[in-house]
């Protein structure tokens, strides 16, 4: 059992290596895990690829594809901030629908980012929510009935 200062030490170590691991995702420093490690390693953070792993969901670090088609990491509010310079219409291939689901193919390591804006828009856009892979989404209507008026919804998102 730890006690009261050894827990209050986890948790400030914790706070401070995912403030460190934004600032390299931020940087740009690494784009995949076990870059990140050896990252935070040289930084004297004791860590392992689970733990980044952890960590990068914990933070809501998403993969997806920068401007010179490199695999990186972005973090929620870096996409946010950067939506006006970055329209997320030139990250989605084709939007094709059936009669009770909407699948969304994106450039490949966007589908992600593309889900999160999507599920910010969930209510405008008539939808429940989405599941994202690396390059598809599966998008689920709020009514199947409504399927079509949800497509366009979409489409006059992003197009």
């Amino acid at each position: 059992m730890s006690t009261p200062a050894e827990s209050k030490d986890s948790k400030t170590d914790t706070q401070e290596r995912l403030a460190v691991l934004k600032s390299l995702i931020r940087e740009g420093e690494a784009s995949t895990q076990e870059e990140l490690c050896e990252a935070l390693r040289k930084k004297k953070f004791d860590v392992t690829q689970s733990t980044v792993s952890r960590d990068l969901r914990r933070i809501g670090a998403m993969k997806t594809t920068n401007a010179e088609g490199e695999v990186v990491y972005v973090l929620p509010d870096d996409v946010i901030r950067s939506r006006v310079q970055t329209p997320l219409d030139g990250l989605l291939t084709e939007i094709v629908a059936n009669e009770s689901m909407i699948v969304i193919h994106t450039t490949p390591g966007s589908a992600s980012l593309v889900a999160r804006h999507l599920d910010n828009l969930r209510s405008s856009l008539l939808i429940l929510g989405t599941l994202a892979g690396d390059d598809t989404i599966f998008v689920v209507p709020e009514s199947v009935k409504k399927i079509s008026s949800t497509v366009k919804k979409i489409k006059d998102e992003f197009y």
